[in-house]
């Protein structure tokens, strides 16, 4: 890939992650809620914008990165989406401990709250059977395919959880995280063939040489 292509590539990945944090930041709305509303909102905001980044990094997709160092970072990115989660509901639960209970509950008037309380469950579950990858003593295959799954659960319901609110960020930059998360972990879960017969460790490879 030539250098002009990489920073296109670059500049795009930069665009769909960073533009929805800079529309929030502009938001008129940040002047009615408090700081710790605000932490918590951004968390949530920056959790989305790293599932964009998770299944580029665990396909080896991002550009001029080697996969041993994108696996590697994927690892350390999916403990900050853990930690944007917990700093996210926990922000929240601050400000408003009943509407947190309802949500758990799943007895909320809100459609979002089921889908982010849905959401925040497969992101500790995923996190939790990567932990414990080795002594689980899973086959490959069985471990990717719960693994993906999983990803995919906090991909689809973060989606619709940040769909669904209107509140401090800008529709169109949303919806563009959005369907980039969605896409970007659909698209991993197809090159790596991880609900195939067999996985293949880098899409971009064959026998250590690029196609």
């Amino acid at each position: 890939m030539r250098p002009s292509q990489k920073a296109i590539l670059w500049g795009l990945i930069g665009a769909v992650v960073i533009a929805p944090l800079v529309a929030a930041a502009l938001s008129p709305l940040l002047a009615w809620r408090d700081p710790v509303y605000i932490v918590a909102g951004f968390a949530g905001i920056l959790a989305m914008a790293l599932m964009v980044l998770q299944p580029l990094l665990a396909s080896g997709w991002l550009p001029g990165v080697s996969l041993a160092k994108s696996r590697s970072v994927h690892r350390w990115v999916g403990g900050l989406l853990v930690l944007m989660v917990v700093l996210h509901v926990g922000g929240l639960w601050v400000t408003s401990p009943p509407d947190v209970v309802d949500a758990l509950l799943f007895r909320s008037p809100t459609p979002f709250s089921a889908w982010g309380v849905i959401a925040m469950w497969c992101i500790f579950a995923a996190a939790l059977v990567a932990v414990l990858r080795r002594g689980l003593r899973w086959r490959p295959k069985t471990w990717q395919k719960i693994h993906s799954t999983l990803a995919l659960g906090v991909v689809v319901g973060g989606s619709a959880h940040a769909f669904l609110i209107e509140g401090t960020m800008e529709p169109v930059t949303k919806a563009i995280l959005c369907v980039a998360a969605v896409v970007a972990t659909l698209k991993a879960i197809w090159d790596l063939r991880i609900w195939s017969g067999r996985a293949v460790a880098n899409p971009k490879t064959q026998t250590g040489r690029v196609r």
